[in-house]
């Protein structure tokens, strides 16, 4: 089901509970989406995986406002977002864990056949599209890097 199908009647929901952090994060979805399908050079239709990149953008901006609020001393806006992002993580795929990463980066590692850091690249190519929303690309790279040079 479509993300698009999977926020009108999550904001029903929120609209009658009265939830004013879900519906007004459900809104910023819907207003995304909206943006993303009619920008130029758009066809109209989004893919889920580009869907999923979305929301990662998404629930990433809030992480880091979150971050800057904490960091000013503004923590009922910091809560705000933080709450926001949970929003967000309802509609994103289960990320994998640190062992399940690293497992399946060992696993395309070998696959290619690829030996120290200078393979880095090729296998961040390919790690990337195998694991786009199931874990951040910070982590994907991170978990490259460890196993490539040990």
């Amino acid at each position: 089901m479509s993300l698009k199908a999977q926020i009108m009647p999550a904001m029903k929901e929120a609209m009658k509970a009265k939830d004013k952090v879900t519906l007004e994060t459900l809104r910023a979805i819907k207003a995304e989406l909206l943006t993303a399908e009619t920008a130029t050079g758009a066809s109209g239709e989004m893919s889920e995986a580009e869907e999923i990149k979305l929301l990662q953008k998404m629930q990433k901006q809030r992480k880091d406002a979150a971050a800057i609020y904490v960091e000013q001393g503004r923590a009922d806006l910091a809560a705000d977002e933080t709450a926001q992002t949970k929003v967000l993580e309802k509609f994103l795929p289960e990320q994998m864990s640190a062992e399940e990463l690293e497992k399946a980066v060992a696993a395309i590692i070998n696959k290619l056949g690829a030996s120290g850091p200078a393979d880095m690249g090729k296998v961040m190519g390919v790690a990337s599209k195998e694991l786009a929303g199931k874990a951040e690309g910070r982590l994907i790279a991170d978990t490259v890097k460890a196993l490539l040079i040990s």
